[in-house]
Parts: structure tokens; sequence; C-alpha cells
């Protein structure tokens, strides 16, 4: 009976772990490779060259938001939305504030720097690509 009581314990464990699982993966979002090198020297990135700036390049899944958080550190995300994923109109914007990002087509707000919805239907951060500076190139990756 012991036994019966502890294997049945463990079923409702495993279960109620499994059905924890908070769905903060944006695995709805294309994995696409991506291996960008960007120039800072390269007038089209001049607004890279100082903290707060920002531009999109082409890349990944929907083109990618590139943001300079300070001297040393940058942030790169899909501007695919997390929303809706197969929806055709699902692109971020960098708002005037410089600080979030805006699908204007769900309404969803998205943090430049965590990438996580903070306003809107949007459950899912957007898709974050790693990045390397050596002072005057950036490389984005995944």
């Amino acid at each position: 009976m012991i036994l019966k009581s502890i294997r049945l314990t463990t079923l409702l464990f495993i279960l109620i772990a499994i059905g924890c699982d908070d769905n903060t993966t944006n695995s709805n979002i294309p994995n696409v490779a991506v291996n960008i090198y960007i120039s800072l020297q390269d007038p089209e990135f001049i607004d890279l060259t100082v903290p707060s700036g920002s531009v999109n390049v082409t890349g990944g899944s929907r083109g990618i938001v590139v943001y300079r958080v300070n001297e040393d550190e940058f942030k790169a995300y899909d501007r695919h939305c997390t929303y809706a994923p197969s929806s055709s109109c699902g692109i971020v914007e960098m708002e005037n504030s410089g600080v979030s990002l805006r699908d204007n087509c769900c309404g969803s707000v998205f943090s430049i720097f965590s990438g996580y919805p903070s306003q809107g239907p949007a459950m899912v951060p957007l898709k974050e690509y790693r990045t390397s500076f050596d002072g005057n190139t950036l490389r984005i990756y995944n």
C-alpha cells in the first residue's frame, strides 16, 4: 500500500511539474542562421556609435533590430512578433521612447533591454541573438 502511494505521489508530482511550464520559449519563430558583421565605421550604422542608438538590419526571420545599451553592450532581437507568429503583419518597430518595441498589428510592446512583453497579448519574449563587439565591429549571431 505504501509503495502504491509513493508511485501515485511521484506520478502526480511529475504531471504538476510538466503542467507548470511557463511557455516562455519562442519556438514558433523560425530558426534562421544568423552571422552578421557590422562595421561601426560604416555611415549606414552611425546610430550605433552612441548608447541608445538603434538600427534595423536584414537577417533573421523578419529582420533584426540592434540597440546599443552602453559602450560595450548591444542587444539584437528578431523583429518577428511572438504573438500569432504565423500572421504576416507581426513586425516590431522601435517606439519613439527608444526603450521599447511595438507591433502595430497586435499592439504588443516589448522591452528593448529584455525582449519581454510589457503590454498587449504577447506572452513570449522576442527572439534574442547573441552579440560580440571588438571596439569597431559588431557581430550578431546565433
